[in-house]
């Protein structure tokens, strides 16, 4: 499991609690299972990322804020936030190399990339933290 495999699923992303409940499909008898239509694609289920994040942080004795800082956001999953877990992070997500060597700078690249994939997997992130 990756890094940011860790991030979804502590936000319940791609997950069985985050997945919609499939309707049963009534069972034909009269048709042969060849012939049975294939599954439609199921829709990504939208994950209320900010409430679970604010209910985090209000939870946590530490003063954090997520919605700014990677190191926070990785504390309130309880997810390593040192140093060489966030570069392990960075490395995985495609950080350049250029901003690698500045911790700031990756940093910052980071937090944007990790809201913008999660966004991409169906959590609830608001635009402002995206652009």
């Amino acid at each position: 499991m990756g890094f940011f495999s860790k991030i979804l699923e502590k936000l319940g992303i791609g997950s069985a609690e985050a997945a919609p409940a499939a309707p049963a499909a009534p069972a034909d008898a009269a048709a042969p299972a060849a012939a049975a239509a294939p599954a439609a694609p199921q829709a990504i289920a939208l994950v209320d990322v900010v409430a679970q994040l604010e209910q985090r942080a209000q939870a946590n004795p530490q003063k954090l804020n997520w919605r700014t800082s990677i190191v926070d956001l990785l504390k309130l999953l309880d997810i390593d936030s040192s140093f060489g877990a966030r570069k392990e992070l960075a490395t995985e997500l495609g950080c350049p190399a250029n901003l690698m060597a500045d911790s700031a700078q990756m940093n910052m690249w980071l937090h944007k990339t990790v809201l913008a994939r999660i966004a991409a997997n169906g959590g609830n992130v608001p635009q402002e933290l995206l652009s």
